[in-house]
């Protein structure tokens, strides 16, 4: 895939219809991948940003100090610990149990992760990939538990994020920040490479108030076994590890997945979803209500005000 730049205009009211009744459709993108021109100023490498484009993902290492990366692990264990005290709509669970899956609206629940979100070695790169100010769509602590850990089915955020929340366009990005080491044996996110190039439409309508069973296990809104045997056998799978403080960027059409979590070794992450503050959602694109705030931002969204500086100062 090409590198490629500027903006994109179009007119139609839905770009990428989805949740077909007759069949599941693969169709070429339509927007850019990379929405800025790289130049030495850029945050990113020029060879990082050619792989972004390329690939759909970044993985970045080294960007926090040992005393940043420690904090940020000490407070999202403290977090789940006390995950009774968080609202019960922000907090979801492992499927048959009550251990700690998802807390929601993360930059709400505390002040060091709202930082985190507006640290410009992470936000910065967002604005550079999307060439526009920011804001969070959703943000979110993820944790798999050794042992127990549940499986995420492959997906594409945008496919959900278009049909059920209204997002016009693929001017998005998600940023996981490791809070565990990830290894290829603990459930690591998988990707197919390149995969971010072609939109799945999906089939099948969405039910109603799909969100509540999909968190704990989707099953509308996914690509067929034929479509990711075919993608796989394009391009492979690739699994994006690295120790506890690596960010991995990955573009919001990024096919992606994990496996379920079988060995001792937890694994968590802060995961933030970088939008354009030009692409804001609008009414939904393949269901009857739009999802609810916690897991997408409605309304007027200001530009994410980008901060420097060590985490561990405040």
């Amino acid at each position: 895939m090409n590198v490629t730049t500027g903006p994109a205009q179009f007119t139609d009211p839905d770009a990428y219809p989805t949740r077909l009744p007759d069949a599941e459709r693969m169709t070429a993108r339509r927007d850019p991948v990379l929405w800025s021109d790289w130049t030495d100023k850029a945050p990113v490498s020029r060879e990082e940003a050619e792989f972004y484009a390329e690939k759909g993902y970044l993985v970045r290492r080294d960007l926090f100090t040992p005393e940043e990366v420690r904090l940020l692990i000490d407070t999202s264990a403290k977090l789940r610990a006390n995950g009774q005290q968080i609202r019960s709509e922000d907090l979801v669970t492992e499927p048959g149990s009550d251990a700690v899956r998802t807390v929601f609206r993360l930059d709400e629940h505390d002040a060091l992760f709202a930082r985190l979100a507006a640290d410009s070695r992470v936000a910065d790169v967002a604005r550079f990939l999307l060439g526009d100010e920011v804001y969070l769509h959703q943000s979110r602590l993820n944790y798999k538990p050794g042992f127990t850990g549940k499986e995420f089915y492959w997906h594409s955020d945008f496919e959900t994020w278009h049909a059920e929340d209204g997002m016009p366009r693929m001017r998005a990005v998600s940023a996981s920040v490791l809070l565990t080491d990830n290894s290829a044996l603990n459930g690591p996110l998988m990707l197919i490479p390149g995969s971010h190039g072609r939109f799945i439409a999906c089939q099948g309508e969405t039910p109603e108030a799909n969100h509540e069973s999909s968190l704990k296990k989707q099953e509308v809104g996914v690509p067929s076994q034929a479509v990711l045997e075919q993608l796989a056998a394009e391009a492979g799978i690739d699994a994006a590890t690295g120790p506890a403080g690596t960010v991995i960027f990955f573009e919001c059409n990024t096919l992606h997945a994990s496996n379920g979590n079988v060995t001792p070794f937890p694994r968590s992450n802060a995961f933030f979803v970088y939008n354009a503050v030009s692409n804001q959602p609008k009414a939904p694109f393949a269901a009857s209500a739009p999802r609810p705030a916690f897991l997408a931002h409605r309304g007027e969204a200001s530009p994410l005000r980008v901060v420097s500086g060590d985490l561990c100062r405040g």
